[in-house]
């Protein structure tokens, strides 16, 4: 069911950068298979335990046909933001939600290799998938409130999963740390749809937080807003990582530079590298990132 071979999938690479070589998932462009592990690799005895641990992730489409992911490893660290880069079909948004289980709602795809959240198998037989949403929320790309009121929208998951405690005060707290509260407080029964576009984002990140995840997704979630709403929802992602690990896949390189700690670099369903978001941008290991992040192709 697997390839190795790249020149299998549909999207061409550019002529002007080389190959990578991959080795058990990873591109790491060395022929030695002693070479030393990637920045990343659990082989470090004084890593800091990783929130996240993807090992050996392979993921398909249309039972089979597309070879969306291919050996992807990873370890994602608590309390930072990991962001997601590549060109438009690498796979980024795949494997973003191969972290909450979200692909399983595609009919006919297929996952092979496992993924750990605080060291628990998510996709054990005995492991619900709801509660997996729960512990690992998501904010997409386009803001989808309800057609409720700004109260109900934060608390309704809350109220879904029988919450018993002050709803008023998981409520304010929730918007507070959306950095939303200041500005909706006096309108909390209104309807969310009166909010701007940014708002809304913002409404939709409460929303999630709503219901105490470990791990927040965020697929593009500044990209359909201007740039000042895009600086609110950046401010926030930066402030919730001191409570949440946070893992967002964006097109703006810039925007990556700016909020992330670490950055992984896909191309066409692998993982070519993944480092400290200064050093990735600044001292790329691999050709093929420093070809992306300085313009020459994606």
């Amino acid at each position: 069911m697997s390839t190795d071979n790249p020149a299998d999938d549909a999207r061409l690479s550019p002529a002007s950068v080389d190959e990578p070589t991959f080795q058990n998932g990873r591109a790491d462009g060395a022929a030695d298979e002693d070479a030393p592990p990637v920045p990343n690799s659990k082989s470090s005895p004084s890593a800091v335990q990783p929130k996240v641990e993807i090992e050996d992730l392979d993921f398909w489409y249309d039972n089979g046909d597309t070879h969306a992911l291919q050996g992807i490893s990873m370890d994602i660290a608590p309390h930072q933001v990991t962001a997601l880069i590549g060109p438009s079909g690498c796979g980024k948004s795949t494997l973003l939600r191969c972290v909450n289980r979200m692909n399983e709602l595609i009919e006919n795809t297929v996952l092979e290799g496992g993924i750990h959240v605080d060291g628990q198998d998510i996709y054990a037989e005995d492991t619900d998938p709801v509660m997996v949403r729960r512990r690992v929320g998501m904010v997409f790309q386009e803001p989808n409130p309800f057609p409720k009121t700004i109260y109900k929208n934060v608390a309704w998951g809350a109220e879904v999963n029988g919450y018993t405690g002050d709803m008023d005060a998981l409520v304010e707290r929730s918007l507070r740390q959306a950095a939303l509260w200041d500005e909706v407080k006096d309108q909390l029964h209104s309807s969310a749809y009166n909010l701007s576009g940014g708002q809304q984002q913002r409404l939709c990140i409460a929303r999630t937080l709503a219901v105490h995840p470990d791990v927040v997704l965020m697929d593009e979630p500044a990209s359909a807003l201007d740039p000042i709403a895009t600086s609110k929802v950046e401010e926030t992602i930066t402030e919730l990582k001191q409570d949440y690990t946070i893992v967002i896949v964006t097109h703006n390189m810039q925007q990556a530079s700016r909020i992330s700690d670490e950055t992984a670099f896909l191309y066409m369903g692998r993982l070519v590298e993944m480092n400290p978001t200064d050093e990735l941008f600044t001292r790329p290991e691999k050709d093929r990132t420093e070809a992306y992040v300085t313009g020459r192709f994606g």
